[in-house]
């Protein structure tokens, strides 16, 4: 999978400062004002309820068994990808020259290709499609349109086309709304982020997974 190994190696130079702007409300100390009185405020992790598992037959339990070990097993890559692309935006935030960035882009490239590459290149078909997705679950951005505003348009065909050969596709969108088997992926994701099997990452992409169960529920009837 050695079109995998350039896809990481085109992530640190990603060069997009993204501004946030803190807002400060009542309950930014932890209490809320009620009539005069200070009334402390306690924070609770947003619980989703996942409709319990049910299978047509065996062959459905088993496929959804080998879904979740792909998944559970490419996933670290694609928060690995979401994170040093934050952590890149951050710290090129704070350098003033182009030399600078173009240094610190180039350190973390070798760090990335020296610790991955080896890991990436024994991904199978199957998986290596299912961490295009999920790439743009936790990026919001395809892999191809990664390839293509890092390096250029032909660089991104290239490389598609590469792909295309393991019968991957870097244009692949994670949807799990109209595609059963992202639906699939995001309930393995929530059970894992729920049972501590995996950290919690939210999803740049705009969905309600309530809403997406409550489809693919109706059509199993």
């Amino acid at each position: 999978m050695q079109f995998l190994r350039y896809i990481f190696l085109f992530f640190p130079v990603l060069l997009v400062a993204q501004i946030t702007d803190d807002v400060n409300d009542s309950t930014s100390d932890g209490y809320f004002i009620f009539e005069g009185d200070s009334i402390p405020t306690v924070e609770l992790d947003e619980i989703v309820l996942l409709n319990k598992l049910r299978f047509a037959n065996s062959e459905d339990r088993m496929r959804y068994l080998i879904l979740r070990r792909k998944t559970l097993k490419v996933y670290p890559y694609a928060t690995l990808a979401a994170d040093r692309l934050e952590d890149l935006n951050e710290r090129l935030a704070l350098l003033k020259k182009n030399s600078e960035k173009r240094r610190y882009t180039r350190m973390i490239q070798k760090y990335i290709e020296g610790e991955f590459t080896d890991e990436l290149k024994k991904l199978t078909r199957t998986e290596g499609q299912i961490l295009v997705k999920l790439i743009h679950r936790q990026t919001g951005i395809t892999t191809f349109d990664l390839v293509k505003e890092l390096r250029n348009g032909w660089r991104a065909f290239w490389y598609n086309t590469t792909a295309s050969m393991f019968n991957i596709s870097l244009k692949r969108e994670f949807d799990p709304m109209n595609v059963q088997e992202d639906y699939l992926i995001e309930d393995i994701l929530q059970r894992s982020f729920q049972s501590g099997l995996l950290p919690r990452q939210d999803s740049k992409l705009d969905f309600k997974l309530s809403d997406v169960a409550e489809k693919w529920a109706a059509k199993s009837k």
